[in-house]
């Protein structure tokens, strides 16, 4: 309960847009066998245009750890026409899936793009192909659209090969920590893509924020801000920045959860004594009381199905994931596995929780399978990690982690072969979000 603490222990001190990326995702380990795949450099206006569609679906697809990317600096033939393409060539370079396309301006700042995923193995030389196109469509946006369009092309190409949802098109919420001499830090709750190019300040503040919250439709982020020294849960539209207050009761007002249908947000509130949590319902303040005993009961997270949620509590002494179901308000523990687990994060299906996992004083990040009882280890680096967030396939869960010194973001598969850093360029990342699929 380390965040947990030091996050209490400022309510009690406190009660008494850029294009460039502000991210570097780097891939640090991928797994064994992934699958090849050449991606040709887009023909056509694809030279000119205002962003580069094949390079960043490389880098996407590259950057999942589930592909082996054969780029323009791999190769030295460069098809952008079914026609043109001569599969011995491909095949002799190990691939075994290849992605074209083309790029024409057909309008002021208006671009065609059509691209076409093949399979190699299934190409004849100097012959009609249609057996070897796997799918291929086309698109028609702006110059602003394309990186966008790009990011939506790498989630068609994965959800075809792999066989579920790409999450190249989502996006992070995180608190951005800028330290200058002499000055006191300047907090900064950023909203980028996912691959962390896009960023843009949603609130700039002396005071510290935390726990951001996406909701479901991805249109609000929820968290925490300690203005005005007190502590208050604001939700925010992402596109516009218009923003209220929702909980500003005396005490704690923190940890903010949507509800699976949007219209209710789960928090913890200390205002009749020991923080417990409390459903508000967004639209007219209504507040029922979820747990009411004297532990400290904080970070919940709503299950999927809305049916039960699932928190930290230190009510058997040290902090532990509990489950409380709505219909009965049946309380049970959940994590049994070390000596503190915490931040708990369901995945999509419901079927696990992401969490954070204490043993021989060593902070990592695990998942349980709720199901089976079965708890394994994502992380092993022995860094500081905090704040879990699964992504909305379930495939990759988010954290925070503190690498060579410096507070910064990571990533790890949920089966923990694939991990990856986000670090940044300008400050400290902490507290991250993973938002929903977005369309």
């Amino acid at each position: 309960m380390r965040k947990l603490i030091i996050t209490l222990f400022f309510f009690s001190l406190l009660i008494s847009g850029r294009a460039s990326a502000l991210l570097s995702l780097e891939l640090t380990r991928g797994v064994s066998g992934a699958v090849p795949i050449a991606i040709s450099p887009f023909g056509g206006a694809g030279a000119s245009a205002p962003q580069n569609i094949s390079a960043i679906v490389s880098n996407d697809l590259q950057n999942s750890g589930r592909f082996k990317v054969f780029g323009h600096d791999a190769m030295n033939q460069y098809p952008s026409d079914v026609n043109d393409i001569q599969y011995s060539y491909f095949r002799s370079l190990g691939a075994e899936k290849l992605v074209i396309g083309k790029i024409t301006l057909v309008g002021s700042n208006q671009y065609q793009v059509n691209f076409a995923l093949l399979d190699v193995f299934k190409g004849k030389d100097s012959a009609h192909n249609s057996q070897a196109v796997v799918l291929q469509d086309k698109f028609v946006v702006s110059g602003s659209q394309l990186r966008p369009l790009a990011h939506h092309i790498s989630d068609i190409i994965y959800q075809q090969i792999l066989g579920t949802r790409g999450i190249f098109s989502t996006r992070l919420a995180y608190v951005l920590v800028q330290r200058s001499p002499g000055k006191p830090p300047l907090h900064v709750l950023e909203v980028s893509d996912q691959d962390g190019y896009n960023s843009h300040p949603l609130l700039s503040s002396k005071d510290p924020i935390m726990s951001p919250a996406w909701s479901p439709d991805g249109r609000r982020i929820a968290y925490v801000s300690f203005e005005n020294r007190r502590s208050s849960i604001y939700v925010e539209d992402v596109a516009n920045g218009s923003r209220r207050v929702v909980s500003q009761y005396h005490g704690i007002n923190g940890a903010p959860a949507w509800s699976p249908d949007g219209r209710k947000l789960a928090l913890v509130l200390s205002k009749d004594g020991s923080p417990n949590i409390y459903a508000l319902t967004v639209s007219t303040g209504q507040l029922t009381q979820m747990t009411h005993d004297w532990s400290i009961n904080t970070e919940p997270a709503w299950a999927p199905n809305g049916k039960s949620l699932v928190f930290t509590s230190n009510r058997g002494g040290a902090p532990q994931i509990y489950q409380l179901n709505l219909a009965t308000q049946a309380v049970s523990r959940v994590s049994y596995d070390g000596d503190y687990n915490a931040r708990a994060s369901f995945t999509a299906d419901g079927s696990h929780i992401a969490m954070l996992h204490r043993e021989n004083g060593v902070y990592n990040v695990g998942l349980l399978d709720l199901d089976a009882g079965r708890f394994h280890l994502l992380t092993s680096n022995g860094t500081d990690n905090e704040s879990p967030s699964v992504a909305p396939n379930g495939s990759m869960v988010l954290y925070g982690t503190l690498y060579n010194g410096s507070s910064m973001l990571g990533m790890v598969s949920s089966d923990g072969k694939v991990q990856l850093r986000l670090p940044a360029r300008n400050g400290e990342v902490q507290d991250p979000a993973w938002s929903p699929f977005l369309s």
